[in-house]
C-alpha cells in the first residue's frame, strides 16, 4: 500500500466529483428499492395467486336465481354501518367480466386466483331442499373453466362471510348447530360439481374476523352485540362469538370428513382453512406484556386453529372464558383434530399487547376476556407506516414472526399466505391511484421476510396477493381500495393496471430478464 497516496481534491474538476455523487446515490437506491426479488428465489413449485371474494367481488346479487346473504340484508337495514352507504349489489360486475379480469390475471403472469363461491347462488335458500340453482353451477363451471384454458388454476374458498339469509331467519345461521349439517350440504354439492378440476378447498375464510365483527363488535353481518359495546339491535358480546366459533369449527370438521373420505382419493385435492392474524408485539419488555402477547395469539389465532391441530380450544381461552366457551364431545375433538392438508394464513398488520384486566364482571366481551390491552402505538409512535385504514399499520416483519411462531407451535403444518396486502383511500384521484409505489414496497418487504422465513424452514407454499382487483370492502365500502387493479367506479367499472401490477408482472416473470443476462456460456450438453 505504501505507493498509494491521497488524491489532490483541489484537482478532481467540481462537476465531476457531484456527478459521481449522483451516480452513487443513484446505485446506491436502485439497489436498496429493487434489491434482486423474483419468483425464483422462491422454492419450486411455490404458487402465486391473486386472491377475492363472491360478495366483494361479484355484482349480480338478485339475478340468475341466486338468493339473498345476511351481507344483502346488512347492507339494506343498516347503511350507516358501511362507510359510504353502499352495497355489493354490483360490485366490480365479476360475474359478468370474468373473462376480461382472467385476460388481465394472465398477462400479469399469476398461477392462481382464490375465488369464493357465494352458497346462496349454489342454494338460493340455503338448504338443499330448497333447490339447486343450475345457473350458478353454469357460473362457477364457466369460471373455472376459463381460468384453466388460460392456464390459471382455481384455489376454492366455501365460505367467505355470506350466509344464506333463509337459514339466519329460520334458526339464527351460526349461532345454531343446525347449521352444520345444512353447511355440508351445500359443500357436498361443490365438490360433486366442481371437485374434478379443483385441487385446493378453503371450507371458512377467517371465522374469527366473521365471529368477532359479526357477533362482539356488530360492525359486520349479521350485526349482532351487547349495547355496551356497540350500537345493535340484538346480541351478546360475551357469549355468542363463542357460540359461533364453535359451529364454524364443526362446520370446517365436518366438511373436511365429508372431502375426505367421499372425494379426496378420486379429486385427489386438498383441503384447509383460512384464519387472520395480527402479530402481536409485547408493548414493553415485561413478564406480563411478553405473556399478554401470546395469550392475544391465543384469543385469535390459537381460538381456531389450536382445537383443528390438537382437538381443543387453548388453555388460556378455556380457564379466562370459562363456562361462556363451548365444550366439545369427545367425538367433535376426534373428527377436528388434524383436519388439514394446509393451514391458510391471512396477515396484514401488526398490534402492541400489554396486559389489562378487567375489573368488570357485569358487561362481559370477547374484547375483554384476554385482558389484553391491543394498541397501534407506544409512545405516540405507531407500530408501522399508518395507512388510509385505521387498523392498518405496515409491519413487515411481522408475517415472518408469525410464520416462525406458527411452525413451532403447530408442527410446522404446510402454510399458505391466503391474503396480504395494504389500502389506499378511495379518494385519491386516479393518477395517484394507478401510482402505488408504497404497495410496491408492501409487497417486496413483506415477500423479502415471508421469504427469510421459508428459509428458516417454515413449510409455505404460496402466496396471494389482496387484491387482485379493488372492490367491496365490507364496513369500509368502497372507500379503500387493496387492489393491484384499479377499477374506475364513476366510468363503466373499467379496469387499469397499477404500478404494482407491473411490479408482480415482473417479478412473476419465469425468466428474470435482470438476471438472466449474464448466461453467456452455453452448456454443451
Amino acid at each position: 500500500m505504501g505507493s498509494w497516496r491521497k488524491p489532490d481534491m483541489e484537482v478532481i474538476h467540481h462537476h465531476h466529483h457531484h456527478l459521481f455523487l449522483y451516480v452513487l446515490l443513484f446505485v446506491i437506491y436502485f439497489f436498496s428499492c429493487t434489491e434482486s426479488l423474483s419468483r425464483r428465489d422462491f422454492p419450486a413449485g411455490f404458487i402465486f395467486g391473486g386472491a377475492s371474494s363472491a360478495y366483494q367481488y361479484e355484482g349480480a346479487a338478485f339475478q340468475h336465481g341466486r338468493g339473498p346473504s345476511i351481507w344483502d340484508t346488512f347492507t339494506r337495514e343498516h347503511p350507516e354501518k358501511i362507510a359510504d352507504h353502499t352495497t355489493g349489489d354490483i360490485a366490480d360486475d365479476f360475474y359478468y367480466r370474468f373473462k376480461g379480469d382472467i385476460a388481465l390475471m394472465k398477462e400479469i403472469g399469476l398461477d392462481f386466483f382464490r375465488f369464493s363461491i357465494s352458497w346462496t347462488r349454489i342454494l338460493p335458500k340455503g338448504k338443499i331442499s330448497g333447490g339447486v340453482n343450475q345457473k350458478g353451477i353454469t357460473f362457477y363451471n364457466n369460471l373455472i373453466n376459463e381460468l384453466l384454458s388460460q392456464g390459471l388454476k382455481p384455489f376454492i374458498t366455501l365460505f367467505h362471510w355470506d350466509v344464506p339469509q333463509a337459514l339466519e331467519e329460520e334458526y339464527g345461521g351460526f349461532l345454531s348447530q343446525n347449521i352444520v349439517d345444512d353447511y355440508r350440504n351445500y359443500v357436498d354439492v361443490c365438490f360433486k360439481k366442481f371437485g374434478d378440476r379443483v385441487k385446493y378447498w378453503i371450507t371458512i375464510n377467517e371465522p374469527n374476523t366473521f365471529s368477532i365483527g359479526g357477533y362482539v363488535t356488530g360492525i359486520q353481518a349479521p350485526g349482532r352485540c351487547s349495547n355496551y359495546i356497540g350500537n345493535c339491535t340484538y346480541g351478546n358480546s360475551g357469549i355468542e362469538p363463542y357460540i359461533v366459533g364453535h359451529n364454524l369449527l364443526l362446520s370446517h370438521a365436518t366438511a373436511v370428513k365429508l372431502y375426505k373420505e367421499k372425494y379426496q382419493e378420486s379429486q385427489m385435492g386438498e383441503i384447509g382453512i383460512t384464519v387472520q392474524s395480527y402479530w402481536d408485539l409485547p408493548k414493553y419488555q415485561t413478564v406480563a406484556s411478553i405473556k399478554a402477547a401470546f395469550r392475544g395469539l391465543d384469543f385469535r389465532f390459537g381460538w381456531f386453529v389450536d382445537p383443528i391441530i390438537f382437538g381443543d380450544y387453548p388453555e388460556t381461552m378455556r380457564v379466562l372464558v370459562g363456562t361462556r366457551l363451548p365444550i366439545f364431545t369427545k367425538s367433535q375433538s376426534k373428527i377436528l383434530k388434524g383436519s388439514l392438508d394446509f393451514l391458510g394464513v391471512n396477515y396484514y398488520t401488526a398490534r402492541y399487547a400489554d396486559d389489562f384486566t378487567s375489573s368488570n364482571s357485569v358487561n362481559l366481551s370477547y374484547t375483554t376476556d384476554c385482558h389484553v390491552n391491543l394498541t397501534t402505538e407506544k409512545d405516540g409512535i405507531p407500530v408501522g407506516q399508518p395507512t388510509a385504514a385505521e387498523w392498518l399499520f405496515v409491519y413487515p416483519s411481522g408475517i415472518r414472526e408469525l410464520m416462525l411462531y406458527v411452525k413451532k407451535k403447530y408442527n410446522n403444518p404446510p402454510i399458505y399466505i391466503t391474503e396480504n396486502g395494504v389500502d389506499d383511500s378511495g379518494s385519491l384521484p386516479i393518477q395517484n391511484a394507478l401510482n402505488d409505489s408504497s404497495r410496491i414496497k408492501y409487497y417486496h418487504s413483506h415477500l423479502s421476510n415471508l421469504l427469510k422465513a421459508i428459509r428458516a424452514g417454515v413449510d409455505v407454499r404460496g402466496y396471494f396477493a389482496w387484491s387482485f382487483l379493488d372492490n367491496f370492502e365490507w364496513e369500509s365500502g368502497y372507500t379503500l381500495r387493496f387492489g393491484i387493479t384499479y377499477i374506475d367506479y364513476k366510468n363503466g367499472l373499467t379496469r387499469y393496471m397499477k404500478r404494482s401490477a407491473f411490479w408482480f408482472k415482473n417479478f412473476l416473470q419465469k425468466e428474470n430478464v435482470i438476471r438472466s443476462k449474464p448466461l453467456l456460456y452455453q452448456d454443451s450438453n
